[in-house]
């Protein structure tokens, strides 16, 4: 029977036999694993605590990417802990200074056909090469690294036929903001983009990966390409032709939907704040003064996104009211850039270099200034993911980008080039890399690694535990959340933040910090309570610390309209009930502060729908758990942890 290639991917994936019928949970067996340090510290914590000697996958690297602002001594301590623990357990570190996790990974371990599972919600960036890559939570990384195959909802596969060419002077970042502009960012739940057709063959990986990276935005499961002769290219350019295999949807299968592109159509488009999905053309975008432009980030940090950046650039200079800076997304991409002029360009136009890390984008640096206008080629532009709530962050191409930093307003690249803008059609991505892998860190033999001691400082905390939900609860809503919360409203992102991240007795402290500085305090002296939420409850990245904090503070439940995949995930993880309102209308009854009473809450959990009372308002109102027989095994136990330890110990791989 023909398939399409994400099928065919994950039916040579499957631990257990199954029809893979979309909404239906399927099991699969992990290749790699991948996880960034500002996540990564609760991940380790929960494997030292499962006993095993060693993760059980193919490959699991762990990144020291995200942040390098080392701003005392939280971080630089993190990063020898996970030094430390990775060589304990067999994993490859990359150091910093080696660049962003997605853009290493690919280049030096992603290969078509295989399946990985990252701690960050970008992970679909591999998804380029023809690579299965699904973001997760960190507790999910720890459970895949056990060996135990991971569970999924099987999503839909929406096929995305593209055809015609991209014009001088637009970007693959077009194609993903017209996805965004057509389906919303909840467009994409439980699916899988496969892009396909005479358009996507023209796209480079460098420009497949803009398109799989943003993917998240959509909400969707992953996004994957072919793995065909641009590929072939690419995996050559980095040594490793060898672990090539063409892959690609066999002829006559069939999909879930599908969605035509013509590339040829496309014009330089901008997101526009607070959501990635509020896009328009920057012809019609109301002009406005830009203060600070980003070029580069793991979304649009690769060597042809710098290289024309660079040339629109050129013989030009940054406008005297601008802030440019440049995040390249790695080290060989850097040293090529610097091989071929391109680095020259930039600082001769007066751009920062800015050091090989996630930095600026999750707020680790070049915060933009009060009500500051901000044009970035990152891939968020979330009210106060730049670290300053009250900037108004803009999404474009490189392209773009360089063009608003020489204008100073939102412009294009054809409007600072004029014809020379066909100049940028010449740039390809080289046919060689400079690799370069002294910043890997190999793991050591087994017997090596018993050796090693864990190194483990002062602000490293242990990681809490759930308990088990009892048969009554009765509590007040501690919170009550508007539509599209994201995980940056419920745990701040920024150096002083991140550094927080390995303590979750001091992060919790500044649980929703900048949506409402209040709740901590007042989830704490409640005790346990319940947070309401609106529709598209947790977007955004794929932290668990968004899930651990309201934990650690005696969050029980999340009742909401609907959630984002990976933060509904991460709540059954830890233990805390996700819920959805059965008649969206109730949201609008329950306040703030309001006594919710749920009666043989065991019981009716089973059951997958129980009933409210909401005692302050004298109403009742039905709420569904959407949750799997082994997802709602999971919260019965007290969370994860506990339950993959029973499993282990079922299975005799642990005492």
């Amino acid at each position: 029977m023909a398939q399409n290639l994400s099928r065919k991917i994950l039916a040579a994936h499957l631990a257990k036999p199954s029809e893979m019928i979309p909404g239906e949970e399927i099991y699969l067996k992990v290749d790699q694993t991948l996880t960034h340090d500002i996540n990564a510290v609760m991940t380790y914590l929960a494997f030292e605590q499962i006993g095993l000697d060693r993760t059980q996958v193919e490959t699991s690297v762990s990144y020291l990417d995200h942040n390098l602002l080392y701003l005392d001594h939280k971080t630089p301590d993190d990063h020898i802990y996970l030094q430390s623990v990775a060589k304990k357990y067999g994993v490859y570190v990359s150091r910093p200074g080696n660049g962003i996790c997605h853009a290493v990974h690919v280049a030096r371990f992603g290969a078509p056909g295989k399946l990985s599972m990252g701690g960050d919600s970008h992970t679909p960036h591999g998804g380029s090469i023809g690579m299965m890559c699904i973001g997760v939570g960190g507790m999910d990384i720890a459970t895949a690294m056990t060996g135990v195959p991971m569970r999924l909802k099987m999503p839909q596969i929406i096929k995305v036929n593209l055809t015609g060419k991209l014009r001088p002077g637009c970007n693959a970042k077009e194609v993903i903001l017209e996805m965004l502009r057509r389906n919303t960012v909840k467009g994409g739940f439980g699916k899988i983009y496969e892009y396909v057709g005479p358009g996507a063959a023209t796209l480079e990986v460098s420009d497949r990966v803009t398109i799989t990276n943003m993917g998240a935005e959509l909400g969707a499961t992953t996004s994957i390409f072919p793995a065909d002769e641009m590929v072939r290219k690419f995996m050559k350019a980095e040594g490793r032709e060898d672990q090539f295999v063409e892959l690609g949807p066999d002829e006559g299968c069939t999909y879930d939907g599908e969605i035509e592109i013509n590339l040829s159509e496309l014009e330089p488009l901008i997101a526009c704040p607070h959501q990635p999905d509020n896009v328009t053309t920057i012809r019609e975008v109301e002009k406005k003064k830009v203060q600070q432009v980003l070029i580069g980030g793991c979304t649009n940090g690769s060597y042809k996104d710098i290289a024309k950046a660079a040339m629109v650039l050129k013989g030009c200079h940054v406008h005297e009211d601008v802030s440019c800076t440049c995040a390249i997304s790695s080290k060989q991409i850097y040293k090529q850039l610097l091989r071929d002029g391109y680095i020259e360009m930039l600082i001769d136009a007066g751009v920062r270099l800015l050091e090989l890390a996630c930095g600026p984008c999750c707020a680790i640096g070049q915060s933009p200034a009060t009500d500051g206008v901000a044009v970035r080629t990152t891939n968020r532009n979330f009210k106060g993911r730049a670290g300053n709530p009250t900037a108004k962050v803009y999404l474009v191409s490189p392209e773009s980008a360089a063009a608003c930093a020489v204008t100073g307003t939102f412009s294009t690249a054809e409007e600072v080039m004029g014809d020379e803008v066909r100049e940028l059609e010449a740039i390809e991505e080289p046919d060689f890399y400079p690799i370069d892998d002294s910043q890997l860190i190999r793991p050591l033999p087994p017997e090596e690694a018993k050796k090693v001691e864990i190194v483990r400082g002062p602000n490293i905390a242990p990681l809490p535990v759930p308990d088990a939900p009892g048969q009554h609860l009765e509590c007040k809503v501690s919170l009550k959340t508007v539509d599209n919360i994201t995980t940056d409203d419920i745990t701040p992102a920024s150096a002083e933040f991140s550094s927080m991240r390995s303590n979750i007795p001091f992060m919790s402290q500044y649980c929703y910090h900048r949506y409402d500085p209040t709740f901590a305090a007042r989830a704490k002296e409640l005790g346990k309570s319940i947070i309401i939420g609106g529709d598209n409850y947790g977007q955004g990245s794929s932290r668990e610390h968004a899930a651990i904090n309201p934990m650690y503070l005696g969050v029980k439940a999340v009742i909401a309209k609907s959630m984002a995949r990976i933060h509904k995930g991460n709540l059954v993880n830890h233990g805390i009930i996700p819920m959805i309102f059965e008649d969206p209308a109730d949201y609008d009854r329950i306040d703030q502060m309001d006594d919710l009473e749920i009666e043989n809450l065991r019981d009716q959990m089973a059951e997958r729908e129980v009933t409210v009372t909401d005692r302050t308002k004298g109403f009742s109102f039905r709420a569904r758990l959407e949750l799997s027989d082994d997802e709602l095994e999971v919260i019965l136990c007290g969370g994860q942890l506990r339950y993959l330890k029973n499993e282990l110990r079922q299975m005799g791989v642990i005492e």
